[in-house]
């Protein structure tokens, strides 16, 4: 039986390393060149939607707070009431 191809010869191995590390560097760039291209196509707001976000995030925020207050209290009510606190 022949020996052939059964190990790779000392350069076909350096070789295999240089082109792993190649391919590995090129995704790389290929990663960021696409990162930076999609960050080109971000639309930024305008100073009014920002301030329109913002107080809309606010509001919800106040909003989500006030309920969970009152779920509190009302909770803590009736736990008082059924344990007799």
């Amino acid at each position: 039986m022949s020996q052939l191809g059964a190990q790779p010869t000392q350069s076909r191995r350096g070789q295999a390393k240089g082109g792993v590390l190649s391919r590995f560097f090129r995704a790389i760039g290929a990663f960021l060149a696409q990162v930076l291209d999609e960050l080109r196509k971000v639309v930024r707001p305008t100073r009014s939607e920002l301030i329109n976000y913002t107080a809309v995030v606010l509001v919800f925020v106040v909003f989500i707070m006030a309920i969970t207050a009152g779920l509190d209290w009302v909770l803590t009510r009736l736990m008082l009431w059924v344990f007799g606190g």
